[in-house]
């Protein structure tokens, strides 16, 4: 198939498709014409690529992962590098997750004391 039917199929835009081609995360083949030929395979393999995104991952974790993964899920086979790798990626969203609820928190005290207080007019703020 070629690039306007994955685009089609997958929901990605092309240009979405030419970067993950770039990325080396698509391998599609070249017709006598010169345009790309996907095979439908490529299908499975770009709504691996979105979930995978939408789990936070760049294109390079993305590429180490993507020839373990197999299925829309994707199901991923349990390589020590590959779990060790999620492990490590999931820890540094908990800590931003964590550093965030901080901020929020404190965002939020400042907010409440600000709103608590009446205005003065010999401050120029």
């Amino acid at each position: 198939m070629l690039i306007g039917e994955l685009s089609r199929r997958t929901g990605v835009h092309a240009h979405q498709l030419r970067y993950y081609e770039a990325q080396g995360l698509l391998v599609p083949g070249r017709g006598a014409n010169g345009y790309r030929e996907y095979g439908d395979d490529a299908v499975v393999a770009v709504v691996q690529i979105r979930r995978l995104l939408d789990a936070g991952l760049s294109t390079r974790e993305i590429r180490f992962v993507l020839p373990c993964a197999s299925g829309a899920v994707p199901e991923l086979e349990p390589c020590p590098e590959l779990v060790g790798g999620l492990r490590d990626r999931l820890r540094e969203v908990d800590e931003r997750i964590d550093t965030l609820t901080r901020s929020r928190r404190t965002l939020h005290e400042y907010l409440t004391a600000a709103e608590r207080r009446t205005p003065s007019s010999s401050r120029g703020c």
